[in-house]
């Protein structure tokens, strides 16, 4: 189908659902009501984006409201009004259902308010590898990429999602390394549901368990906080990180609003976890919590006293929180699918596949132009800024979208 239409689709497919604006607390009282939501769809999310224009959109089903999502509209030069509406591992709707009577009254609306394009994350898994078959792939000289492994979980809403999108006229966005220009499409995930923090260690290689204790034994502390004055401690170990990995650090004042606005909205919602080993701080970690879905959200290292293991310790407080917590599921966030050991990338994966848990591909980001002649110079315009050489993590296409 093609959303040219979107009153026929509305009255011929699934439920009869209508988009219009809700406010922050309507937002905010339907994700309270989910078993999870990514943060990029809450509210306080909109409040961190400064640079992008947010709103908080609502499906109702008369007059329940039936689905949420937060709009990032970003302006793009030369494009005169139009801008790009982006809904970051989102909208929180039935992605089990019909997408046609979803996304239609969606499209309709974003297009008569000035958006030339959407672009959307679904939240849904597509594939599944286990910790023991990511192992045996990097083992594999065969074996160079996640996608090429034998034996993984394939997600029938994941299926149902991406087939639907592409009838619809939707353009995938995600490229072979996961990375596009928004959000990861392939990431690390630790199942937290029915088990016992001995189920976990039991769960990790033993590389991780000899770490994590021998960080108890250096006598590592690990503080919690969601206050300011933490923030630039974890900020200069953050900038230090940055210089010896090479990416590009974002500014103090990002972290501040994004704490700020995050703790605000709920508590608990943004935790800082500081790891000390007498007195210096040696790692330090962001964990973001909404529902039930636990996110590692950033992570900084000392480069001195790493024998004492500080990240390790991190990791290891964030998840045991998460699953006091409740949580369903630590997120560890992204990967790139390489297995190849010749691939700088693949240290990524090894690291997060010793927790046990299960690398994931998602349906990754789509777009759907809404004006072809307007996303067509986009397209060319974002093509040209990104041929520009620089290094991915400050391409400008991922600084226009993340």
């Amino acid at each position: 189908m093609s959303y040219s239409e979107p009153a026929r689709t509305a009255a011929t497919a699934g439920p009869r659902l209508t988009v219009r604006p809700i406010s922050g607390a309507e937002h905010l009282a339907f994700v309270r009501q989910q078993r999870s939501v990514s943060f990029l769809q809450t509210p306080a999310w909109g409040r961190v984006k400064t640079e992008w224009r947010s709103e908080s959109l609502g499906w109702y089903d008369g007059a329940r409201l039936a689905g949420a999502g937060l709009v990032l509209h970003r302006p793009v030069p030369r494009l005169e009004r139009r801008t790009l509406a982006y809904l970051a591992e989102g909208p929180a709707i039935d992605w089990a259902g019909d997408l046609d009577a979803w996304l239609g009254p969606l499209a309709a609306y974003l297009k008569a308010h000035g958006a030339f394009a959407i672009r959307l994350g679904p939240p849904v898994r597509t594939h599944t590898w286990s910790a023991a078959q990511v192992k045996e792939g990097i083992a594999d000289p065969g074996s160079r990429r996640l996608t090429e492994l034998s034996g993984h979980w394939a997600d029938p809403v994941g299926a149902h999602v991406t087939s639907r999108l592409a009838a619809a006229g939707w353009l995938p966005q995600s490229p072979e390394d996961g990375f596009g220009a928004g959000h990861p499409q392939f990431k690390y995930e630790l199942p937290l549901a029915g088990r016992t923090e001995d189920d976990l260690l039991r769960g990790m290689n033993q590389q991780w368990r000899r770490n994590i204790k021998k960080a108890a034994k250096a006598g590592v502390e690990i503080t919690v906080s969601d206050g300011l004055e933490d923030l630039k401690a974890f900020h200069d170990l953050y900038v230090h990180t940055a210089e010896r990995d090479r990416f590009t650090p974002r500014p103090l004042r990002y972290f501040q609003t994004m704490l700020a606005a995050m703790r605000t909205e709920e508590r608990g919602r943004i935790s800082l976890y500081l790891a000390r080993h007498q007195g210096d701080l040696v790692a330090a970690t962001i964990l973001v919590r909404v529902g039930a879905h636990a996110v590692y959200a950033y992570g900084a290292s000392s480069t001195a006293k790493r024998e004492v293991r500080g990240s390790n310790a991190c990791q290891w407080a964030m998840i045991r929180d998460s699953l006091a917590a409740g949580c369903d599921v630590y997120d560890l966030r992204g990967i790139t699918p390489t297995l190849d050991a010749d691939d700088p990338h693949v240290g990524l994966i090894q690291f997060k596949t010793g927790t046990g848990g299960r690398a994931v591909r998602y349906a990754g980001e789509w777009d759907l132009p809404l004006r072809p002649m307007t996303y067509r110079a986009f397209d060319l315009y974002m093509r040209r800024r990104g041929a520009s050489g620089a290094p991915r993590p400050t391409t400008p296409a991922r600084r226009l979208l993340r």
